[in-house]
Parts: C-alpha cells; structure tokens; sequence
C-alpha cells in the first residue's frame, strides 16, 4: 500500500487558495467600481460666467430696439382725383405751411368751381333785389294805411260837424246817421289796414333770412368748390421736412390718396419693441431711457399699443430732455424701461438659462471653488441683467451663470 503524497496535496490547496482569493478581489473590486459616480467634467473657468449672490436693491427693468420718429406727422392726401402735372419739393426739403409740394390737373374741378362761382353771383344779384320788392311792397303798404288813416280821421270829424249841426237843426238826421256810418266804415278800414302794414313790416325779416340762407347754401357749396380747385396745388400745411412723395409726374390719383409726407423733425418720441412676455408689467407713465448711441435721454412710457405684432409689443417713449446731436427720425435706439425697485431682495446676474418665476438646476461652487455641485434654485422677479432668488441661494454664494445643457448629465463639475 502506498503512502499519500502530502506535499503535492498541499501545494494543491495552496494554489486553490490563492485562486479563490483573486477571484474574490476582482469580484470586489467590480463591484467597488459599478458603485463609483462618473468623474467630474473638468471646465475651464475662464469660458464659464460666475456670478456672486447679492442682497439689496434690485432695480426691475425691460429693454427693447425701437427707432425715433417724429410727434408730429401729416399725410397730405388729395382732395379730389388729378393728374400730377409738376413736383416743385423733393423729400428731405424744409417747408412751411403754405409752401407749394406739387401740382394736380384736374378739368373738372376748374369747370365746378367757374360754375358754384357764377351761381353764387346771381344768387345774390337776386338777394339783393328780393330786398327792393320787400321794401317796395313795405312802402306801397305804408302809403295804403297811412291814407286809411287820413280817411279815417276826415269821417270822424265829418260826423261830429254832422251832430254839431244837427243838434242847432242846420242837417237832417239822416245825414247825420250816414256821416257816422260812415266814420265806423273809415274806422274799420284804417284798423285793417295798420295791421297789414305790422304784418308787412314785420314779414320782411323772416323772407330776408330765408333767401339769405338759400345764398349761404351756394356760398358754401362755391367755397367748397373753390377750396377743391385751391387744393390742386398741394401745400405742405405745416412746418417741416419733407418726407415721402409716393408719387411721379404724369400719374393720375383717385380722391383722397396720399401724395405727400410731411414731418417735423424737431420734436421726436421713441418707438420702442418690447417682448410680449416682458411687457405684462408695462403701465403708463413709467420712467424710461432711451440710448441713441450718442446719449442717453430720460423719458416717460405714453402710450402702450393693445396688439401684439411679431411677438412684440409697441410702446411709445415721451423724450423729456434734449436730444443729443446727430439725433434725428428714423435713428435706431435702445430703449430701457424702468417697471419698479425691489428693496432688501437677494439676486444674481440672470443666467442664460431658466426664466423667472421658475425653479431650476444651477451648479453652485463649493468654498474652495475648485468645484461646483448643482442644487435646485427657485428664482422669482427678472430684470435686463438680474432676477430674484427666492430660495436654494444666499447672500455670497457664487453660482455659474453660463449655459449648462452640456452637463445635464453630471452633478459636479471641476473648474480649472
């Protein structure tokens, strides 16, 4: 019988042994591994925007592009349709009221107003002789009455001789009975008769102003006339620099089309772009500053358009104070418009990413700021270059500003 052989049975175990050793630390050291978090990205930190949390007065503000265009402006449209016969001014000229821009033609016109003219000249030629025939008619009336009246008076005193006389018996009763029947008929008569001058006298006044009225109605209908053939020569109608004249010579234009612009440079608003979803808290009467390039000028918001156009809102700017040279219509601006201070609030510069009143992932530097974990941050109020912190943040903390997208998938970034 033969003898174990215990040094090969002991080698055996041993290289069992170490075997099951290694397979238990590469097991380990897997797991180890499967459980480790993926290294940190490292950032330069020069290409990132840092920012540092701040507590005081945040100053709320919405800015836009716009341009400047005149407070004043007048289209000049035509009166009546034309022939554009001559251009006298080119935009860009400087005018006055009365300054002549261009020329129409119109056959029509001319012939209407030689016609309103000629009836306007026979209305009152028969004005004027309605009022001889009322004042002739008044006198015939006055001489009517006033021989009423002599009559009259003649009878009553033919009667009372009569009854004088009859009384002493020089006339017969009947006589005396006819010569007052007589002096009631003259009585009578003379009544009638001053009534119809009264009615006379007073009738002229109401006939007067009838005809008058039917003169005033042509007077009226040969100035509008007259006023149409005047408007053939197309006037600036205010101070100003001319600016568009849509039109070419020889074109012929219906009633009522714009032939000319005239604007005066000297007093200019701001037009002003504002984002629909920044312009909720625009409201009248806010402060504004408007950057022509050139300068800086304070302004006041006066009006807000209802429409929203583009996605943007129209707001109008009253310039409170002096333009700054160079300034002029159609000069593109910046405009900034003040919406109110937020006193005792903490902020941070507004990141590119995330819009107020939201809450949003934004990586945070640790005290050393050779790190930086992103937390959760609830921002509130937005500005131009700020917006509030309501909470995730303090007083301090420094937070990256720049856009992140790229690390949507890390917690932690390293900055070099």
């Amino acid at each position: 019988m033969d003898r174990p052989r215990t040094d090969q049975t002991h080698r055996r175990r041993k290289r069992w042994t170490v075997a099951s050793g290694i397979a238990l630390a590469l097991v380990g050291v897997a797991v180890v591994v499967t459980r480790l978090k993926p290294a940190a990205p490292t950032v330069e930190r020069s290409l990132v925007w840092i920012d540092t949390v701040k507590r005081g007065e945040m100053l709320r503000e919405v800015r836009g592009i716009g341009t400047l265009v005149p407070e004043q402006i007048s289209w000049i449209a035509a009166r009546s349709a034309g022939r554009i016969d001559r251009i006298v001014l080119r935009p860009g000229a400087t005018v006055k009221p009365e300054d002549v821009i261009l020329i129409l033609s119109n056959p029509e016109v001319v012939q209407a107003a030689a016609d309103t003219g000629l009836q306007l000249k026979a209305s009152e030629a028969d004005l004027e002789s309605f009022k001889v025939q009322l004042k002739s008619g008044l006198l015939a009336s006055e001489s009517t009455a006033a021989a009423a009246k002599a009559d009259y008076e003649q009878a009553k005193l033919r009667a009372q001789v009569n009854e004088d006389l009859f009384k002493k018996g020089l006339v017969s009763e009947l006589e005396m009975r006819l010569s007052k029947v007589t002096a009631q008929q003259a009585e009578a008569r003379n009544t009638i008769e001053q009534k119809r001058f009264a009615f006379a006298r007073q009738g002229i006044a109401p006939q007067l102003a009838t005809k008058a009225a039917e003169v005033d109605q042509v007077r009226a209908q040969a100035k509008l006339r007259q006023d149409e053939l005047d408007a053939l020569e197309v006037r600036a109608g205010m101070a100003g620099v001319l600016k568009v004249v849509p039109v070419e010579i020889g074109a012929q234009v219906a009633a009522g089309a714009n032939l000319a612009r005239v604007a005066d440079p000297s007093r200019l608003e701001a037009e002003v772009r504002i984002a629909e979803t920044q312009a909720k808290d625009i409201r009248l009467g806010l402060p504004a500053s408007i950057d022509t390039r050139n300068g800086i000028v304070k302004g006041q918001v006066s009006r807000i358009d209802p429409a929203v156009q583009n996605g943007t809102v129209l707001v109008e700017v009253f310039l409170q104070g002096e333009l700054p040279p160079g300034a002029r219509p159609d000069l593109s601006i910046d405009g900034t418009i003040q919406l109110e201070r937020l006193e005792k609030v903490v902020f941070v510069g507004r990141p590119t990413f995330g819009q107020e009143k939201s809450v949003v992932g934004m990586f945070k530097l640790d005290a050393d700021g050779l790190y930086a974990t992103r937390i959760p941050v609830h921002l509130g109020r937005s500005s131009v270059s700020t917006i509030e912190v309501v909470s995730g943040l303090k007083p301090g903390d420094r937070v990256i500003l720049s856009d992140t997208s790229q690390w949507d998938d890390h917690d932690r970034v390293r900055l070099n």
